[in-house]
């Protein structure tokens, strides 16, 4: 009779077990995997934590690929019908979510006071590429700036004061010509100063063209700038820089590749996105610095990152548990965390409030270089069509770096493709 009992037990805690394992919710979390450093670690630990807290829900992580992978990986998933949950995707791609019918605005989710202040607490700056038509569709998560990166001991080699970056595109220059050292033939062993122009040419040329004034496209993702003036004249500094000034390396710079450049000592002055931060801290066997990029008319650089995303053909319940871990993830002690560990910059000004963002910031003083340039940045590049626009650019850009067109030339043409591009978004 006792084995009876106890065999019922045993077979209800099982029934048990397997109802509370069915009415688990399954998130798709896709994440997109870009930028040096243990960042799946991060995040596998992030969704274990979270787990543990909601064990009602399962965030499944899915690291899939590059930024444009991601995307690509997601919307093809959207079209058949088995769309993840949720996704980290550039800010820049929500004009094509929402064209793609793909995602659903936070506002539909917000109900309480307290949500309602969780969506008003960020930093404006990056919210910039995710509100349209007063609607938010993406909260910041994996924000950055584009930043300037030196080397003290190359500046101080140089005769330069190695706590004092160039403020304005004159220092650079000057700077620049003394920090590019030359061997007795005459090449090149450290350029004075290295901006990468593959991977996002467009985001880091946002740094030179909104020094210089000029905004690239309007807040409806409508319509660009490229062949403005005062474009033209930011892609030409650009290219004198290498071609004029012999300071910076000729052709396209390797995205992937300008850090481990800057830590071997190839370059004095690097551009380059926040997020490679803590990897540069860990890895430079010298003393660096780190400050907001010079000014020429006004200073600014372009917001980047990535976004968190909701997406519509999800199941309800898989949209609400996307919802609840978007709200975990960007509790102010969480984005401190992911700020010291990653180098990105935490997302909201009370982040910046936590005892552990205020010690690390005070050990470790470049760590709030990015947020204070936030007042000066802007939008990053977005339109409708964005991959194609941008590509546009992307290709303008480069073969005004590689001298197969003149600036003035090279923005004409992209300013024709995305004309032609965006002319049925008007």
């Amino acid at each position: 009779m006792k084995k009876l009992v106890s065999l019922a037990s045993t077979l209800a805690a099982s029934l048990c077990v397997s109802t509370a394992a069915l009415a688990q919710t399954e998130v798709s979390f896709y994440f997109p995997v870009a930028v040096g450093g243990p960042v799946t670690k991060i995040i596998d630990g992030y969704a274990a934590e979270f787990n543990k807290e909601n064990p009602d829900l399962k965030v499944v992580p899915v690291y899939a690929g590059s930024y444009q992978e991601t995307v690509v990986k997601a919307l093809t998933a959207h079209k058949a019908n088995k769309p993840p949950a949720a996704a980290i995707l550039l800010s820049t791609d929500t004009f094509t979510l929402i064209d793609e019918d793909a995602i659903v605005p936070f506002d539909n989710f917000v109900k309480t006071d307290e949500e309602r202040k969780w969506m008003k607490d960020f930093f404006p700056a990056f919210l910039l590429n995710g509100q349209i038509d007063n609607k938010t569709w993406g909260i910041p998560f994996q924000r950055s700036t584009v930043v300037m990166y030196w080397n003290k001991q190359a500046f101080k080699e140089a005769g330069l004061d190695p706590n004092t970056a160039p403020q304005n595109w004159e220092q650079l220059v000057s700077m620049g010509q003394k920090l590019t050292k030359r061997d007795a033939s005459g090449n090149v062993e450290r350029w004075g100063i290295q901006v990468p122009s593959s991977g996002f040419p467009y985001w880091l040329f946002q740094g030179f063209s909104t020094q210089n004034g000029a905004i690239l496209a309007n807040s409806e993702g409508t319509q660009v700038a490229f062949d403005d003036l005062k474009v033209i004249e930011a892609l030409q500094f650009w290219v004198d820089l290498s071609q004029k000034y012999k300071i910076h390396p000729p052709g396209v710079v390797q995205w992937g590749t300008t850090p481990a450049d800057f830590m071997q000592g190839k370059s004095a002055i690097i551009w380059t996105t926040t997020g490679n931060l803590t990897n540069i801290r860990k890895n430079a066997p010298f003393e660096f610095g780190v400050a907001m990029l010079p000014e020429n008319v006004r200073r600014g650089s372009p917001t980047g990152g990535g976004n968190f995303f909701i997406f519509k053909k999800a199941p309800e319940a898989e949209q609400q548990g996307a919802f609840r871990f978007a709200k975990w993830l960007t509790q102010p002690e969480r984005a401190a965390q992911w700020s010291i560990d990653t180098g990105y910059v935490a997302v909201s000004p009370a982040a910046y409030e936590t005892q552990a963002l205020k010690s690390y910031a005070a050990d470790f003083p470049p760590a709030v270089v990015a947020r204070d340039q936030l007042p000066f940045a802007v939008a990053e590049l977005s339109t409708h069509d964005n991959q194609r626009v941008t590509k546009a650019l992307n290709d303008g850009l480069q073969a005004a770096l590689t001298g197969a067109k003149t600036p003035q030339q090279a923005m004409k043409d992209a300013q024709a493709e995305a004309n032609r591009i965006l002319r049925a978004y008007r």
